[in-house]
């Protein structure tokens, strides 16, 4: 039996593709003419004639003027850098291609889509090895890239899985001499995926290798083993049409930065990362997203579940995937986002804020009782952050109805703590100066946040997991929908380097935390 090539592996991975709904040709098939409907030069890097095979399939009516417009736009990025110019795109990609045109004398905009996302059958998948691209800084041949309706999502860089002296490490070192040589290969990218058969990772153009993580599971329930082709797992897990347009579409974010001219004073805001979920982050957002969509139902229990997801797993984008996915399914709900220190509220906002692509809407925060009854004063919409303190009563055991509607999601971080109970208790009463004058009855806050918002559908996610004896958490948000701890998060390499004591571990565990 003859050895195990790279090729090889290239061609298993072309049929299991193909297993998936993916065409397969080979580069030759796209070598450039001045006459090719596909591709005229090297440099081209989009197949424009399945681009505009889709464009015209996607939006019947729109002028064919209006199209090859909106097709000329995918090539007039500003800026050089990388990282702004995916984003530049992946806005495109999303939300479609804005075209001003006159119609009965009046200028409009007709937006233009490129893909579409509700229907993944609707799109054209190509996989193709060996296309080869010629820019001034070199000429490279990447081993297997993915087109979706002639846009190029997906580079994957194989290497041979028998050579001890090749992995992984190599096929990233070899995608960052793509970055430098032919950097239009990633203007379009989804995702970037590395593999020597046995280790598979994927990640964002902007990724570092420790934010390359692995795809080990292909339905969320099932994880792989140690004996698996983490390649296998990955086509078919990840790779597959469908889940491949929704994490496109729905995890992914750029992170962005401010940087101020101390001559001018000017402020520049410029895309610094982007960044794709991982395989935890995105079958708990969807599990959480069913159990919502039920829950919130009319005859509903308006229980949520809970997410438990470790320290340092990444719990924070988890919960800002959710919000973008929840907004798209209940169309346009109302979100309160809860925490119980204003340190983590301004964080929780921080992350959110920078992702209105994704929630299509702009977060607020609530400033006070009032402020916060004012922002829940709508039909449907809205993102908003408040403390838990804001829903104790000013006086009494009652907290008045902030809103009634049933299209209202409550999103509770570190949902386990006591602090969310309905059971009332006795504690001091004090005058002004502090002194016990008697004594009274209040109750926990989960309480008060029914009696606030009596219809709300409640989803609490926590970085510990829910203690036996703890009976308010489940009473307020129902049970586990997804549990990714400790254990899973090591083994994966999820969570790294910041010291945790937690009493559910028999000791201290010391892990090196990665950068994101």
């Amino acid at each position: 039996m003859s050895t195990p090539s790279e090729g090889d592996l290239e061609y298993d991975v072309i049929e299991q593709l193909q297993l998936q709904g993916w065409e397969y040709s080979l580069g030759d098939h796209y070598v450039p003419n001045p006459e090719s409907l596909q591709r005229k030069k090297l440099s081209d890097v989009l197949l424009k004639g399945y681009l505009k095979e889709a464009v015209d399939r996607l939006n019947p009516g729109v002028s064919e003027i209006v199209k090859q417009e909106a097709i000329s736009k995918l090539t007039g990025f500003t800026g050089d850098d990388l990282a702004s110019i995916n984003a530049q795109f992946h806005s495109l990609l999303t939300d479609g291609v804005t075209v001003n045109t006159t119609v009965d004398g009046a200028e409009r905009g007709v937006i233009v889509k490129l893909v579409d996302f509700d229907t993944p059958t609707n799109n054209h998948f190509l996989a193709v090895n060996q296309f080869e691209i010629k820019e001034s800084f070199g000429k490279r041949i990447p081993d297997l890239i993915l087109f979706v309706n002639g846009i190029l999502l997906v580079v994957m860089e194989l290497k041979n899985p028998v050579n001890e002296n090749t992995g992984v490490d190599e096929a990233y070192n070899q995608i960052q001499t793509y970055k430098k040589e032919i950097p239009s290969l990633f203007h379009y990218n989804g995702v970037v995926v590395i593999s020597d058969g046995y280790d598979a990772r994927a990640g964002s153009v902007t990724a570092g290798m420790s934010r390359m993580s692995a795809w080990k599971s292909k339905d969320g329930i099932h994880r792989a083993g140690t004996q698996d082709m983490m390649i296998d797992i990955m086509v078919e897990g990840m790779l597959n049409p469908t889940t491949l347009l929704d994490l496109i579409y729905s995890f992914t974010v750029f992170e962005k930065d401010k940087s101020m001219d101390p001559d001018t004073g000017i402020t520049t805001i410029h895309t610094i990362k982007k960044k794709v979920a991982a395989y935890h982050q995105y079958y708990a957002v969807n599990f959480a997203l069913q159990r919502t969509i039920s829950a919130s139902a009319e005859g509903g229990d308006r229980k949520g579940g809970v997410v438990w997801h470790t320290q340092g797993s990444g719990k924070s984008l988890s919960m800002l995937f959710y919000s973008g996915k929840v907004i798209r399914a209940l169309n346009n709900p109302t979100i309160i986002v809860i925490t119980d220190r204003n340190d983590l509220d301004d964080q929780l906002f921080t992350t959110f804020g920078s992702a209105k692509n994704l929630l299509r809407q702009t977060p607020t925060q609530a400033e006070s009782r009032s402020d916060l009854k004012e922002k829940l004063s709508v039909a449907s919409g809205g993102v908003v952050f408040t403390t838990i303190q804001k829903f104790w009563p000013e006086e009494g055991n009652t907290f008045d109805a902030l809103t009634e509607r049933s299209n209202v999601v409550v999103k509770a971080d570190e949902a386990h703590r006591t602090q969310y109970g309905f059971a009332p208790k006795t504690v001091d009463e004090k005058d002004d100066k502090g002194n016990v004058i008697g004594k009274k009855m209040v109750y926990g806050f989960a309480k008060y946040m029914r009696d606030a918002l009596p219809n709300a559908t409640y989803l609490g996610f926590t970085g510990t997991p829910v203690e036996k004896e703890d009976a308010n958490t489940p009473a307020v948000f129902g049970d586990y929908v997804d549990i990714y701890d400790i254990q899973q998060a090591i083994h994966d390499g999820a969570t790294v380097l910041f010291t945790m004591k937690v009493g559910w571990l028999r000791s201290n565990l010391v892990l090196k935390e990665k950068s994101y």
